[in-house]
C-alpha cells in the first residue's frame, strides 16, 4: 500500500528516503539542501565521489546522520510545458530508484514530490506520474511513503489514489 504523508522527509524511519537532487549530486536548495543538511557533510563527500547523476537515473549513498540507513538521488527533469520528454523522465525516476532499492533488498522507501519544486512540473501531474509507476513496485516493498510538504499537495496525492481505486 502507498502511503501518503505530510511531514519532513529527513526524519521518517524508513530503510531509504529518495532526494530530490541536482545533476552534479552536491548540496541544492529545497529537498536537496534539506536532506544533505540532517544527513551531515559525509552526504556530500561521498556524493563527490559518484560522478553525478543523470535526469531519470538513480545512485545511493549511506544515510550518515538520517534516520534512514540510505538516501537515493535521483534527478528530475526540468519542466519545459510537457514537450521535451519530461513524463517519460520522471516515471524514470521513481522506476530507477525503486530497482535500485529492490536490488539492496530494501524494505521501506519515503519519496518527496519530485521536479514540483523549482524544477517547475505542475503538482497534480507529477503526483499522477508518481503514483503511476510507484503501483508497478509496491508488492516489493513493505511501506512506499509519498512524503509531501504540505496537506494540499497531500490532497493531490490522494485525489489521484482515489481515482485510481487505491
Amino acid at each position: 500500500m502507498i502511503e501518503i504523508v505530510v511531514g519532513d522527509i529527513t526524519g521518517l524511519e524508513v530503510d531509504a528516503i529518495v532526494n530530490a537532487a541536482n545533476a552534479s549530486l552536491m548540496p541544492g536548495g529545497g529537498v536537496d539542501g534539506a536532506i544533505h543538511r540532517a544527513a551531515g557533510p559525509e552526504l556530500a563527500r561521498f556524493t563527490a565521489t559518484l560522478g553525478g547523476c543523470e535526469t531519470g537515473e538513480a545512485k545511493i549513498a549511506p544515510g550518515f546522520g538520517l534516520k534512514a540507513r540510505h538516501v537515493i538521488l535521483t534527478v528530475g527533469p526540468i519542466w519545459k510545458g510537457g514537450q521535451g520528454g519530461e513524463e517519460a523522465l520522471l516515471a524514470s525516476c521513481y522506476h530507477n530508484s525503486c530497482r535500485l532499492a529492490e536490488q539492496e533488498k530494501l524494505r521501506s522507501l519515503a519519496f518527496p514530490a519530485i521536479s514540483t519544486g523549482v524544477y517547475g512540473y505542475p503538482k497534480a501531474e507529477a503526483a499522477r506520474v508518481a503514483l503511476e509507476a510507484l503501483r508497478q513496485h509496491e508488492a516489493n516493498f513493505d511501506r512506499l511513503i509519498c512524503c509531501c510538504f504540505s496537506e494540499q499537495d497531500a490532497e493531490l496525492y490522494r485525489k489521484q489514489l482515489s481515482e485510481a481505486g487505491t
